[in-house]
């Protein structure tokens, strides 16, 4: 282990004690993130999956940080994109079980999303969350990962600096040039089906102030598995 691993491992654990430690720390955290939810979000995943993508960085290089890496772009971009999450969930959260009672499901609850607020399990309510889960990731999720394609490549192409970032994307050089194949195979079809269904499935299970939250964790995870996508295609180039 590294010095540079153990500083991060103190500021995690800085991070993250008070939340355990002190009661009041976790209750304004719960305040503020229903109150300013799409804020948080913003902020959240800014944070834990930029976090991830230095996580992955390690693993290929050695290092957190590189030149041209372009840490506040790619904060900048996850932020962007915890706002669509949080989106899309309110989307497919309210949606896919409103999908499943008009199949002839039969809800206990006013509204079919209810089923997902209630404490306790139940077969139903696995459904539910399965159903959000599902149809996130299929419609939502091959976007969203397609976005963080483009935008990374864009990021690396202009130097990881805020001044290239800021430049006109060329989306179609872009999508002429990835490699795309490596992104279909691994990426959209083993860890949709294989990792995201199941984890935002057990995440739709949870109480839905977490839920955000939960998702910001799993980009940590994310940044691995797109590390492990980069590594695949270096070896196909």
């Amino acid at each position: 282990m590294k010095k540079s691993d153990i500083i991060v491992l103190g500021v995690i654990l800085m991070f993250l004690l008070p939340f355990f430690i002190f009661p009041p720390v976790y209750r304004a955290y719960l305040e503020l993130n229903s109150e300013h939810a799409y804020l948080l979000s913003f902020i959240k995943f800014a944070i834990l999956a930029t976090f991830g993508e230095c996580l992955g960085l390690r693993l290929r290089t050695g290092y957190y940080n590189k030149k041209g890496f372009g840490l506040l772009p790619r904060a900048l971009v996850w932020g962007f994109l915890g706002i669509t999450i949080k989106v899309a969930f309110v989307i497919f959260g309210e949606g896919a079980p409103l999908m499943l009672k008009s199949l002839g499901l039969n809800f206990p609850t006013a509204h079919p999303a209810d089923i997902l607020r209630q404490s306790g399990f139940s077969w139903l309510k696995l459904l539910s969350a399965f159903s959000v889960s599902a149809t996130l990731n299929f419609f939502f999720a091959p976007v969203f990962m397609g976005f963080h394609r483009i935008t990374d490549m864009h990021i690396m192409n202009t130097g990881g600096t805020l001044k290239g970032f800021f430049t006109p994307i060329p989306v179609g050089q872009y999508i002429k040039e990835g490699d795309w194949l490596t992104f279909w195979n691994f990426v959209i079809k083993i860890t949709i089906p294989v990792f995201w269904i199941p984890a935002q499935t057990l995440n739709f299970m949870l109480p839905e102030g977490s839920r955000i939250l939960v998702a910001a964790f799993y980009s940590v995870i994310l940044g691995v598995l797109l590390s492990l996508a980069s590594l695949m295609e270096m070896k196909r180039l």
